[in-house]
């Protein structure tokens, strides 16, 4: 009879892990240093690392409609872009806003920042999966 080992099992899914790790690592070997530079200031930037300032812009009026300057992460949903900011005071603020045929946006960079161009960064959050529970 077979002795059920839950080591083992531990380890198979160690290996599977390490092998998935691996085998998409080997994926990202034909990106450029510019590629691996640009993927490392976008993690930089979700991590409210970097200085931009976003300025939405109404082609037909030739306006500017809205700036926003400060650590912001920018997320593009189509139709419609995510703004948080974090202020100095580690607070956020999200602005959502339309974008639409007369209406575009620009994001500028407004401090250099370090990033590796030849090692991509990865992020670990383990207080990211333990739950915060707010009872009222």
């Amino acid at each position: 009879m077979i002795q059920y080992k839950p080591k083992r099992l531990i380890m198979k899914k160690l290996v599977l892990a390490i092998s998935i790790l691996v085998v998409s690592l080997f994926t990202f070997t034909g990106c450029t240093d510019a590629d691996v530079a640009s993927q490392n200031l976008r993690k930089a930037a979700d991590q409210f690392e970097i200085y931009r300032r976003v300025v939405f812009y109404n082609g037909i009026t030739d306006n500017y409609i809205l700036t926003v300057e400060g650590y912001c992460s920018i997320t593009n949903n189509g139709r419609q872009l995510v703004v948080i900011v974090k202020t100095k005071d580690g607070k956020f603020l999200k602005h959502n806003l339309g974008l639409s045929d007369n209406v575009t946006y620009f994001s500028e960079q407004l401090k250099a920042a370090e990033v590796s161009d030849d090692q991509y960064r990865v992020i670990f959050k383990p207080k990211a999966l333990v739950p915060t529970i707010e009872l009222d």
